[in-house]
């Protein structure tokens, strides 16, 4: 396993600190990490993005999406099925029907949009929104000589 030591970038960047510790983390082992269930995540545009879960058997009831201070939580839980119902037996259960949770980091300025739910995919509508006063702007150079000041002294005779 390699590992990439972050420190010397962090001694000679400013603001930059948490994009660091985001790459530390993902250079480590998950432990633990949960891998169900299975998602996409997607560009659908310049500033657009969609996350698609596939969380087959759940109901819109089922789900539960919340998003603050840049973590996007999305959970699952679904109600135990009485298999007491008379003239069913189950025989073999390969269909999951186990709780979840998933929680994506959000960048700054990116907000979630809509949310539905659709052939057993759950998809989840982002957009980043970059405020105006922190979007880049061109500034132009004048190059008007007019308002440049001249400054002329004139020589005092001596006595």
């Amino acid at each position: 396993m390699r590992h990439v030591d972050f420190s010397p970038l962090y001694r000679s960047t400013v603001g930059f600190d948490r994009l660091f510790s985001l790459l530390d983390t993902m250079g480590q082992p998950e432990q633990s990490a949960p891998a169900y269930p299975p998602y996409n995540i997607e560009r659908t545009g310049e500033n657009a993005y969609r996350i698609s879960m596939a969380v087959a058997g759940f109901g819109e009831d089922d789900l539960d999406i919340e998003a603050k201070e840049h973590i996007l939580h999305v959970k699952g839980s679904q109600q135990k099925e009485d298999e007491a119902e008379e003239g069913r037996e189950m025989l073999f259960r390969g269909i999951a029907a186990r709780n979840f949770e998933r929680r994506f980091q959000l960048a700054d300025h990116v907000e979630v949009r809509n949310a539905w739910l659709e052939n057993g995919l759950l998809h989840i509508e982002l957009v980043r929104e970059i405020p105006e006063a922190m979007k880049a702007r061109k500034i132009s150079i004048s190059t008007n000589d007019a308002k440049a000041k001249q400054i002329e002294g004139k020589a005092k005779k001596a006595a």
